[in-house]
C-alpha cells in the first residue's frame, strides 16, 4: 500500500554538517521507486535548500515550518511574516547584538554579523575535524554563499527567522515575541546555546500535512514521518506512525511511536526498512 512519508532536514536527512549520507539518498529513492511518497517537511525555506538536498529526489516541500507547502512545483500554500512585525524583530536583534537571518523562498538576508560568524564556524569546524572537511563544506559553504547583506532588512517575502546562539538567553527571546512568533530552540547544532527559530503562529508542519493530504485526498493512516527537533513535534503527532531519531531530543522521542538509529548512523534507512518502504 502507498505511504505518504514526511522528512524533516536537519538533524535527520542530514547530518551535523549539513550533509546527506548515502544510505538516506538511497532510501529516498528506493521508496519512490517503490510507489511511496516523499515530502521534504522542514523549518528550513526554500532558499535552503541546496542543490545536493533537491537531487535526492522528493515529491514535494513542506517548507519554513509549514508555511509553504509546493507538491510537484506547483505552490499550494504560502504565509509570509509582516513588515511590521519584521520591523520589531530586526530593531531588537540588532539593539541586542544577536546574529540573524531572514528567510525567504528567493534569499537568505543576513543581519547583524551572522555571515562572517558561518564562516568561522566553517573554518573552526574543519581545523577540529579534518577528516569530514569535504563534507562540511558541502553542506554548510553553500548556506554561507546564499547569505546576502543588503542594507534594509525589512521586506515582504519573509517566511521565517533563525538567530544564532547570544548572550541574550532564549527565555528572553521567547518573551519578547511570544506574542507575534512561535519560537523554539534551533535544530541546527553548530548554532550554538540560545540559538532558535520564529515563525509564524498557528502554522506548523502538521497544518500543513494535513492541507496536503487533503489535496492529494489520501488517508491520515498512509503517514510517516521522520524527526528529531522541537519543530517536529506536532508532524509525528499527527501522522500515523511517526519516528525520531536516534539523536533527537528527549521530549522528541516521548511523543514519537518509534526511534530509529542517528542520522549518521543510516537512521534513515534503518526506519525505512523496518517499515517496508524499501
Amino acid at each position: 500500500m502507498q505511504k505518504v512519508i514526511f522528512l524533516d532536514v536537519d538533524g535527520t536527512l542530514v547530518d551535523d554538517h549539513g550533509d546527506v549520507p548515502a544510505s538516506a539518498k538511497q532510501a529516498v529513492q528506493a521508496a519512490r521507486r517503490n510507489g511511496h511518497l516523499v515530502f521534504l517537511s522542514t523549518g528550513r525555506s526554500k532558499a535552503e535548500l541546496f542543490e545536493d538536498i533537491l537531487d535526492v529526489g522528493f515529491d514535494g516541500i513542506i517548507g519554513a515550518a509549514g508555511g509553504y507547502i509546493e507538491l510537484n512545483e506547483e505552490v499550494l500554500f504560502h504565509e509570509r511574516v509582516s513588515e511590521e512585525r519584521l520591523r520589531h524583530l530586526v530593531d531588537f536583534f540588532t539593539a541586542h547584538g544577536v546574529d540573524f537571518y531572514l528567510e525567504s523562498n528567493d534569499g537568505l538576508y543576513a543581519g547583524g554579523n551572522v555571515k562572517a560568524r558561518i564562516a568561522t564556524l566553517i573554518e573552526e569546524l574543519i581545523a577540529s575535524q579534518p577528516e569530514a572537511s569535504a563534507a562540511i563544506e558541502r553542506g554548510l559553504r553553500p548556506f554561507h554563499d546564499a547569505l546576502k547583506e543588503e542594507p534594509d532588512l525589512v521586506r515582504a517575502d519573509v517566511n521565517k527567522i533563525s538567530f544564532l546562539g547570544s548572550d541574550v538567553p532564549f527565555a528572553t527571546i521567547q518573551a519578547e515575541f511570544a506574542s507575534h512568533f512561535t519560537v523554539i530552540p534551533s535544530t541546527v547544532a553548530v548554532f550554538g546555546d540560545n540559538s532558535g527559530e520564529l515563525s509564524i503562529p498557528g502554522i506548523n508542519k502538521a497544518t500543513a500535512i494535513a492541507t496536503l493530504l487533503n489535496h492529494l485526498q489520501i488517508d491520515q493512516a498512509d503517514t510517516i514521518a521522520y524527526g528529531d527537533g522541537h519543530n517536529d513535534i506536532e508532524m509525528l503527532e499527527y501522522v500515523e506512525v511517526g519516528v525520531a531519531m536516534g539523536n533527537a531530543k528527549p521530549e522528541v522521542k516521548r511523543v514519537a511511536d518509534d526511534v530509529t538509529a542517528r542520522h549518521d548512523e543510516d537512521g534513515i534507512w534503518v526506519g525505512f526498512q523496518k517499515y517496508g518502504l524499501v
